[in-house]
């Protein structure tokens, strides 16, 4: 999933990113609303928000997200930890609310609850042809037998399934897999393509010369 993390606490968030990123997350990480506001237009699959700000109020920021119809998954992170806090933040838009400290274990479990609900249990699973996908697994499977993927494999593939049959422009679907990664090579996201076309059958994903890629529509 593509992930944007809104923490100001330098050793939490930098702790929180590169776990996510070892999870096989992209993880936008900005510290305060500031360095948010240029990249509004960008889509994520899921928020991380931390209350506190040095120039504002997360809940007050993913409040005004809600206002306007974004119904991203959003998970409130915070050290405010009595009831009321906690009924303020879900009532303000959180999906979630999660209380520092607390395990990246936790947050990575409670994201992918977060991920299901939104998603929504009939729509986990895909097939197209003989290629099987579970969204809430993470899992794929060619003929009924299980595919080992990488992680950023397992990226590309979950982004391309959750727009199957449309266009996903290549510089998208980077950003989404990748990041602003500039120490990734420039040709990484057509050598994960290209080893999802060997492990699962080249015809499942199309290349739109000078667009981008097509998965394939779902099979009846």
């Amino acid at each position: 999933m593509r992930l944007l993390l809104l923490e100001d606490d330098e050793l939490l968030g930098e702790g929180l990113r590169d776990y996510l990123r070892a999870e096989g997350h992209t993880v936008t990480w900005a510290r305060r609303l500031s360095e948010v506001l240029p990249r509004q237009h960008e889509e994520f699959d899921a928020l991380l928000v931390d209350w506190q700000l040095p120039d504002g109020s997360g809940l007050d920021w993913l409040r005004g997200l809600r206002q306007r119809g974004v119904s991203t998954p959003a998970l409130m992170l915070t050290a405010r930890d009595l009831l009321a806090d906690r009924l303020q933040g879900l009532d303000g838009g959180a999906d979630d609310y999660l209380v520092k400290p607390f395990a990246p274990e936790e947050l990575a479990a409670r994201l992918r609850a977060v991920s299901r609900r939104h998603v929504g249990a009939s729509s986990s699973q895909r097939r197209y042809g003989d290629v099987g996908l579970d969204l809430a697994a993470k899992r794929a499977t060619r003929d009924g037998h299980p595919v080992e993927l990488t992680a950023r494999e397992w990226a590309v593939l979950e982004a391309l399934a959750q727009r199957a049959g449309r266009l996903y422009p290549k510089r998208e679907l980077e950003l989404q897999v990748i990041g602003d990664d500039a120490e990734v090579q420039s040709n990484a996201l057509e050598v994960h393509v290209s080893s999802l076309r060997r492990k699962l059958g080249r015809e499942l994903i199309e290349t739109v010369r000078g667009l981008g890629y097509r998965l394939g529509p779902e099979a009846a």
